[in-house]
């Protein structure tokens, strides 16, 4: 086989020039005649025919023929073949060069499909010459098809034998019927038999001598004239019955490999075969810091694809512009400005410095690419150019309409701003679903941490609560220990971080219980999952503190007092704020992320360690600017996609109601990535990963007490949140209309909190004014959030006075219906 690929690969002469088709075509052509020839089988069968042990297989199993030939088709797209080589020697016009390696294959192997041959094969066949990426991902589905063809020219065969024992049947029965009712005719339709010249193979000379043999001497004058037709050409009736047997064997073999390839071909991870065969990867894997070998197979194909398109688009191999990269990396190792992600590859290829691979490749940019490149350095101009274009053509659409109608100048006035306001959200709408049909995903780098996390990215998942009755408490404590049994690891620690309920008094007289209570908790849970070497299990309760501002005993500044607490608490400098302490607290000294979830976020199996893997890549590394006073590059802090889980069987109806509830929304369903995708930023909502070090130093002492509410958005300004648009967690949807109102009024009042980082002067923690620090882009988060809490007032406003005060009701009131239901669609 090894000496075989050698001198196929020296015989290959490629082309350019695709022929279109050509592969579908034949896939369809072995689907035509396979399908004839099951009909063919399934005749003989229904007439109680007996058929050969290979078209058995066929029968029985072409249902397994039938499926791979859709997936087949699935996967080979008109226009697949158009990208990879093809051969200029070839008999066959466009047949591309791993087709005819595949056909190889397996016709030496009689279309039984072996890893390890198939291996030594490709691995020889490279030491000639270099396959492509494309053609090593082709690998699975080219085999595919020729299998199935190998399978088309054995049901061919079948069937030209089946039709063959069926003349041979035809002549049999014939005689056998003359032979007992007129025997003196039997002469007769011997005679007919042999002016018919019928063909002298095994398959009729076979079933003629199995049905005729033995059955009488008057019959044997047909096997007589048989056997003397065979001596003509120096052959006997033996012979051809043992080369029948010989045949109906060697192609039970030749079909029942194929078909026990098709089910390997299905049952195979085919993503260590091409990466241990590609030569790209070989080269990438030279790179001197050794990360790319150790980031996970999405990121590392993301990697690969980069190059294959920049080869495609100009004279370079793939393996020359690989090798580019790795030297851009290595060059930049010791002259990286303390940013680590210019002596990583990947910022070469998917980060920053891809134009700088693409120069030094010669990248022949097309029109398409200049124009992208165009908006690309002016995404966010481009962004919101385009929303106020949309809303200023609809408002002044609709606002033409109120004009005709004789109002005010005030009415005017108010009515234009209720537009504005009203038909921003459609303009928003249209402009984050093109972008979506234009931007291509973009999925952060990850490290392949499946197995085990490292020590020094190990993790804390926190769940910041309030103790507030005995069921909450069994209820947060059942919560703790699923996230851990799913999230099991030796760098992942689990918390409580509670608070009490807030009161008019410093202490009330359930508070010791409730403690209590939690305490005995978490200390069964760390002997339950006992681990001899430190705590698992951590419990970190605040005493309540006086509000001077709201004149009450609560828990200092909710949340993000909480989370701030906790921070200090790992770098050992506010143990003293902590009233309660479970586990010991010596082993979170070495956390370098958080994970927040709120109590009622379920964490999937292996989400935790995704979450980390995607925080520890070069790329994401967050860069603190000391000029700018924020994070300029790379991640603080990642937030997972959050979706609503599936109503429980206690659910309210309400719940239900909305347990599926689709579009976008930005704080219970994350599933809009348009910020990602254009901006390479998305926004944090509360529920995700932060780099503790990164979220003190970026964070500490920058915001007034006890005014600020709606922390999330404005952290993730502050120290750049990336959207993980790959991990999805889930919560629940909160059970009546008036929690849920309840909610929604608390988020925007505290959107309204945050409305002073919309101007360019903000107040610091000494409330003096100071530059605003955060991006342009988080200022228009901000305005958008401001922006999205007055629609519904506008909507319903713009309504009562279309029926009140203007005089087409049904226009407006078709007017907001489409405002609000057109983005539906």
């Amino acid at each position: 086989m090894d000496q075989c690929a050698r001198k196929l690969a020296g015989t290959h002469r490629l082309r350019t020039k695709a022929a279109k088709g050509q592969l579908l075509k034949r896939l369809a052509d072995n689907e035509r005649v396979l399908n004839a020839v099951r009909k063919l089988l399934v005749e003989a069968i229904k007439t109680q025919v007996n058929i050969t042990p290979a078209g058995e297989w066929l029968i029985d199993n072409f249902y397994l023929i039938e499926e791979q030939i859709r997936t087949a088709r699935k996967h080979l797209p008109a226009g697949y073949n158009e990208t990879l080589p093809q051969l200029l020697n070839s008999d066959t016009p466009g047949l591309t060069r791993v087709y005819d390696i595949a056909l190889q294959i397996i016709s030496h192997s009689d279309g039984r499909i072996d890893l390890d041959r198939l291996s030594g094969f490709i691995k020889s066949y490279q030491t000639v010459s270099q396959l492509k990426l494309g053609e090593l991902w082709a690998i699975p589905i080219m085999l595919r098809l020729t299998l199935i063809e190998n399978l088309r020219r054995m049901s061919a065969l079948i069937a030209i034998d089946r039709v063959d024992k069926n003349l041979a049947d035809y002549w049999a029965k014939q005689m056998l019927d003359i032979s007992e009712h007129d025997p003196k005719s039997l002469i007769l339709v011997a005679g007919d038999m042999a002016r018919s010249d019928p063909p002298m193979v095994s398959a009729f000379v076979s079933e003629m001598s199995r049905q005729l043999l033995g059955k009488g001497p008057g019959l044997s004058i047909a096997l007589t004239w048989i056997e003397q037709r065979l001596n003509e050409d120096g052959r006997t009736i033996n012979e051809l019955v043992s080369a029948e047997i010989q045949k109906q064997a060697v192609n039970q073999v030749s079909v029942s490999n194929s078909i026990g390839s098709l089910r390997l071909l299905s049952a195979l991870d085919w993503r260590d075969f091409i990466e241990g065969h590609s030569i790209v990867e070989q080269t990438l894997r030279r790179e001197s810091g050794n990360i790319y070998s150790r980031m996970d197979f999405p990121t590392r194909d993301n990697y690969r694809h980069v190059v294959e398109r920049i080869s495609k688009q100009s004279k370079l191999s793939e393996n020359e512009v690989a090798k580019i990269a790795v030297q851009l990396a290595d060059t930049n190792t010791r002259t990286n400005e303390g940013n680590n992600s210019k002596a990583h590859l990947g910022y070469y290829l998917i980060g920053k410095g891809l134009s700088e691979t693409e120069n030094a490749a010669g990248l022949r940019s097309s029109l398409p690419d200049s124009i992208r490149k165009v908006f690309s350095n002016n995404r966010l101009t481009t962004y919101l150019a385009s929303i106020f274009l949309i809303t200023i053509i609809i408002s002044a659409s609709f606002l033409w309409k109120s004009y005709t109608e004789d109002l005010g100048t005030g009415w005017l006035m108010v009515i234009g701003v209720l537009l504005v306001l009203s038909s921003s959200q459609l303009a928003i709408a249209l402009v984050n679903f093109f972008s979506t049909l234009l931007v291509r995903p973009h999925l952060l780098p990850r490290m392949d941490f499946s197995q085990a996390i490292p020590d020094n990215y190990s993790a804390l998942i926190v769940i910041p609560a309030m103790l507030t009755n005995t069921k909450a408490i069994e209820d947060l404590v059942e919560s703790l220990e699923v996230r851990f049994l799913a999230n099991r690891d030796n760098n992942l620690f689990f918390c409580l971080l509670t608070d009490f309920t807030d009161a008019a008094l410093e202490t009330l007289p359930g508070d010791e219980a409730l403690l209590r209570l939690v305490k005995k908790r978490i200390q069964e849970l760390e002997k339950k999952y006992e681990n001899e070497k430190r705590s698992v299990f951590f419990l970190l309760h605040r005493p309540r503190k006086w509000n001077a501002g709201e004149k009450i005993w609560m828990g200092y500044e909710r949340k993000r007092g909480k989370l701030s607490d906790l921070n200090g608490l790992i770098r050992g400098n506010s143990e003293d704020q902590f009233s309660c302490i479970v586990g010991d607290i010596a082993v979170l000294r070495q956390v370098k992320y958080v994970i927040t979830l709120d109590s009622d976020t379920q964490l999937p199996r292996g989400s935790a360690w995704k979450m980390i893997a995607t925080m520890a890549h070069p790329l994401n590394h967050a860069f603190y600017s000391e000029k700018k006073k924020r994070v300029t590059e790379g991640y603080g802090v990642l937030q997972p996609r959050v979706s609503v889980s599936l109503p429980e069987s206690n659910s309210s109806f309400y719940s239900r109601l909305h347990g599926n509830e689709p579009g976008i929304d930005p704080y219970t369903s994350a599933t809009s990535d348009v910020y990602q995708d254009i901006f390479g930023e998305g926004s944090f909502i509360g529920k995700g990963i932060y780099d503790v070090d990164i979220f003190e130093k970026a964070l500490k002492g920058r915001f007034l007490e006890n005014r600020i509410l709606s922390h999330d958005l404005l952290e993730g300004c502050y120290i750049r949140s990336g959207l993980l648009s790959d991990v999805e967690i889930f919560e629940k949807y909160p059970m009546s209309y008036h929690a849920d109102m309840k909610r929604r009024s608390r988020w925007i009042r505290g959107d309204w909190q945050i409305f002073l980082w919309f101007l360019p002067v903000v107040p610091g923690a000494d409330r003096r004014l100071q530059k605003n620090p955060i991006s342009a882009l988080s200022c228009w988060k901000i305005f958008d959030n401001i922006r999205r809490s007055l629609v519904p007032i506008a909507l319903t406003v713009l309504i009562i006075l279309g029926w009140s005060l203007l005089k087409a009701p049904l226009f407006w009131t078709i007017a907001v219906s489409g405002i609000i239901t057109f983005p539906i669609f």
